[in-house]
């Protein structure tokens, strides 16, 4: 069998945990930062583990 290649697109967006689960960054924090408030301006620098549903894709762009 040959290997199954990653998805190099998805591969700098996200990372695998030590336990398996999908680690990703929220959307939004990149511009048009002036009109929203700084606690939504904070909790948007942290990452996120990425929700079950979306996490069944990306374990087959992300393979090893």
């Amino acid at each position: 069998m040959p290997k199954i290649k990653t998805h190099r697109g998805a591969a700098k967006r996200f990372k695998k945990t030590g336990t398996g689960k999908i680690r990703g960054w929220h959307a939004f924090h990149s511009h048009i930062l002036g009109k929203k408030t700084a606690k939504r301006k904070r909790n948007l620098r942290k990452s996120l583990i990425v929700s079950e549903a979306n996490a069944v894709q990306l374990r087959r762009l992300l393979p090893y």
